[in-house]
């Protein structure tokens, strides 16, 4: 306990897995946190009067609990006998090898394999914010700068699993970004730029960083070097996967705040089993595929070049789809590179994981060909960029069985004839049966005992044994080693030194594999660049491979980009809930034109549930989709350029931040007019809805209007329930009114879902909470209130009179204009209900319905 004590202090803030035996062992208020996310049974121990909680499991089930630890937040700190208890006489040398923490694993348990690991750093600085993310896994390293704003959208964009923060700005951060990420905070001193500057160079290997095109972002690089330092701090020194430091080039990229990224639900949805954009257009086929089209869609592409060039690949792999499937069934072969050589650069790779390294390469070799031969230009540049790593397959091949263990220490991992050493020992350990069999012929026929035999224990090690009726056959130089019930067990000098000289090629074959995979891995080192080259180039051929593939399923057109920007969409469709509809059930595609100059606003309006919300979230994905590089839902699309998409979408709360949903609605608004731009496009749906009637409808006006005058022009879907805005299309040239049709029925409402010219005067909402299965009598009041409003607000402008209306429109209990009503009245107004027992209240009631009943036979 005085050793666990001692580790145990030097990580305060880590869960200690401590080894003990053949157990990872936790103690104190570790066994009880263990015990309760594990599920495994709590013990106590009295250590010299002090009662100490134990929880533990087998030290072979680490990788079934580990990541339960990790996945719970935990900081996992793994505690490791680090001498043989054999060779010791005190108490076993320990040492913690490993600190696993949510931000820092390895190990494929905890991983995702289409989901990033980030880990990241937030650095506040005066003026600006620097942001630093590194996935250990993949070995990507970046890193950016700039407000508050900003640093939040990388946030939901990388959604890190861990994030480091200064002890000074803990509560900052808990202000700004709020509490939905793993935090941990580090001590002050390691925010600084000369040491940041100091461990990147050092890792580096570099005099400065302007070679990486960061060394202008002095708070960035802050945040950089606090990743590097809690590498070290976690045991992780093995790096040279993180080979290079990347700017988060956001002026290259279509800028979508919080609220968008969220609102759209790209690839995060307010509920757990929503379906996502992504998960919608995700048709890659490798892990590093996965990864890539997850940060594609994080952050689309402005360069028209770039676009155009992904565009053209897709529509080749369309136009040939010989060579669309001989790319996917080679991709569907490829393991994960990136993080198979990261575990190779950190000297946690296995034998098994390089076989299935030097297959993926394997796979590589007939894509690159393919690619390379292409007559489309941006598809031969992927093929060039293909390395073959002909030498690398090679000596794995030569080194390694194809049927490799995960474990070298259950041997068998390196193949006949690399090693004549290692050959002559297997031969000897193999040949040991004939030798023990020629043993047991020459010593049964030179003793005469015919039921002789040899066998061996982890106990005794190697014996012959004789069973007790042939006791007096036992020549004298046999030395007596166990004696049984039935029989006795003998050794003799030549078994001795038969098994020292097995027992000896045993070990030897053990050590001399591990040996010869250690030289392995290390020689595999100089191909990390090489291979990680590999993986982006194989990533990026998935992406646009599921492309091709994703408007094939779901006939995708390819858009039209340029860089003007007006936006022209024919028949587009919600890609999300197209996929949604029941069999059968078409989507209703709609046409959208906007442009700067004739139609800038279109004001949408039409009832609930009649498809406003779809139709402005399809544009913004629409144009997503074409900025990604995909073709998109539509039967053509016309767009220019869009350098911004901002939504405000739907109502939430922020209760925690102490903000109402207007507040909310209000902070988005403002967000969105403060920042918009020429080629922004905006979508605002229900603005002012969180506030009264009249407040509401001036607020929609004025952002309306503001958005008309504005110099930038900003192109704006805006859906609205107040048809009063319909009179903005009057007054305002560029402000076009359309609305989503209805057919009204005898007693129902038709949703017709489509877009046309002209405002409309119904909302419908009574009849949508009469389908929602609203009980008739709140139908039919709500009826009769709406006629009066409307009856109240044509005849004066004033607000109508809610008082004299309750009074007009009073809810009984009866309808009946008789004598009777007085009577039951009077009975219901002079019970005493506090004294009255539940069986008299029963028998009142009976008595009440008796009288009604009575009344209503007389009157029929």
């Amino acid at each position: 306990m005085q050793q666990y004590h001692g580790i145990k202090t030097r990580y305060p803030d880590a869960l200690l897995l401590f080894r003990v035996g053949d157990f990872y062992e936790t103690f104190g208020e570790d066994a009880v946190k263990a015990a309760k996310i594990l599920g495994i049974i709590q013990t106590h121990r009295n250590n010299g009067g002090d009662r100490t909680e134990l929880a533990g499991f087998p030290h072979h089930s680490l990788n079934t609990y580990l990541p339960k630890l990790v996945k719970a937040g935990q900081r996992v700190a793994i505690c490791d006998q680090l001498e043989d208890p054999k060779q010791t006489k005190t108490i076993v040398k320990r040492g913690v090898t490993e600190l696993v923490t949510p931000g820092v694993a390895l190990n494929d348990d905890i991983l995702s394999a289409k989901r990033n690991n980030f880990l990241c750093a937030v650095h506040f600085g005066r003026k600006k914010l620097g942001i630093s993310f590194l996935d250990i896994s993949t070995g990507e390293f970046l890193t950016s700068e700039g407000s508050e704003e900003q640093m939040d959208k990388l946030l939901q964009n990388f959604a890190p699993n861990e994030v480091l923060v200064s002890k000074t700005h803990k509560k900052e951060f808990a202000t700004t970004f709020g509490t939905r990420f793993h935090t941990f905070y580090i001590e002050d001193w390691v925010f600084q730029e000369d040491y940041a500057l100091e461990q990147l160079t050092g890792h580096f290997k570099t005099r400065s960083l302007k070679g990486f095109g960061v060394a202008h972002l002095t708070h960035g690089v802050v945040a950089a070097g606090v990743v590097l330092h809690y590498l070290s701090e976690t045991q992780h020194r093995q790096l040279q996967h993180i080979n290079t430091l990347q700017r988060i080039a956001e002026d290259d990229h279509v800028w979508m705040d919080r609220f968008t990224i969220r609102n759209l639900e790209l690839h995060q949805s307010p509920s757990a089993n929503a379906v996502t954009l992504l998960d919608v257009i995700d048709r890659t086929l490798t892990p590093m595929g996965g990864r890539m089209v997850q940060r594609w869609l994080a952050l689309p592409l402005k360069n028209l070049q770039r676009i155009q060039h992904r565009h053209q690949v897709v529509q080749h792999l369309t136009q040939h789809e010989e060579l669309l499937h001989f790319l996917q069934g080679h991709l569907k072969h490829m393991g994960d590179l990136e993080r198979l050589i990261s575990k190779v650069s950190t000297g946690k790779v296995n034998p098994k994981e390089v076989v299935q390294l030097k297959n993926s390469l394997e796979a590589i070799a007939p894509l690159k060909q393919k690619a390379a031969q292409s007559k489309n230009e941006a598809l031969s540049v992927i093929g060039d960029q293909l390395h073959g790593c002909e030498k690398l397959r090679a000596k794995v091949k030569e080194m390694l069985f194809e049927e490799a263990p995960v474990n070298i220490l259950k041997g068998n991992a390196i193949a006949q004839g690399h090693s004549k050493e290692l050959d002559e020992l297997r031969d000897l350990a193999r040949s040991g049966k004939a030798y023990l069999d020629r043993m047991l012929e020459r010593e049964t026929e030179a003793t005469g005992i015919s039921s002789l035999k040899i066998a061996s224990n982890n106990v005794f090690g190697y014996y012959i044994e004789v069973r007790n009726t042939h006791k007096d056959k036992v020549p004298k130089d046999w030395i007596r080693k166990q004696t049984l019930v039935n029989a006795e067990r003998y050794i003799t000098q030549e078994l001795k030194e038969y098994e020292a000289k097995i027992l000896g090629a045993q070990d030897r074959i053990l050590s001399l594999e591990q040996q010869l995979f250690g030289q392995l891995v290390v020689w595999m080192q100089e191909y990390i660049p090489a291979v990680q080259q590999n993986a982006r180039a194989v990533a990026q051929l998935d992406c646009l491979c599921g492309f091709a593939q994703l408007a094939k399923e779901n006939n995708y057109v390819l858009p039209e980009m340029n860089e003007g920007t007006d936006l022209h969409i024919t028949n587009g469709r919600h890609p999300v809930i197209e996929k949604q509809l029941p069999p059968g059930e078409p989507y209703i595609a709609n046409d959208v034109h906007l442009d700067r100059s004739e139609q800038q606003i279109l004001m949408i309006t039409g009832p609930n549930m009649s498809g406003k919300s779809a139709i402005l979230r399809q544009t913004a994905l629409i144009v997503l989709l074409a900025q990604m590089g995909s073709f998109v839902p539509a039967e053509a699309a016309t767009l220019g350029l869009v350098d911004k998409i901002f939504t405000r979408v739907g109502a939430s709360d922020n209760i925690s931040m102490g903000e109402s949903t207007f507040m909310v609605e209000m902070n988005e608004t403002a967000s969105i007019l403060n920042n918009l731009s020429e080629r922004s496009l905006i979508l605002l749906d229900e603005i002012g809805r969180g506030t009264s009637t009249y407040d509401g409808i001036s607020i929609a006006w004025a952002i309306a209007e503001y958005l008309h005058e504005h110099p930038a022009r900003a192109k704006t879907l805006f859906a609205t329930h107040y048809h009063e805005l319909n009179k903005m299309g009057e007054t305002f040239g560029r402000i076009k009114n359309h609305n989503v049709s209805v057919r009204e029925l005898k007693d129902t409402v038709l949703f017709l879902r489509k877009l046309q010219p002209g405002g409309s005067e119904h909302s419908f909402g009574i009849h949508v909470a009469k389908m929602a299965g609203m009980p008739q009598q709140v139908i039919h009041r709500a009826n009769k209130m709406l006629q009066k409003m409307e009856a109240s607000h044509s005849g004066e402008s004033k607000k109508p009179d809610l008082g004299n209306l309750q009074d007009e429109l009073q809810l009984s209990f009866f309808n009946l204009d008789d004598p009777l009503l007085e009577e039951i009245k009077e009975e219901i107004l002079h019970l005493d209900i506090d004294t009255l027992t539940p069986v008299e209240a029963l028998m009142k009631l009976n008595e009440i319905k008796r009288l009604l009943t009575k009344n209503k036979k007389a009157t029929s």
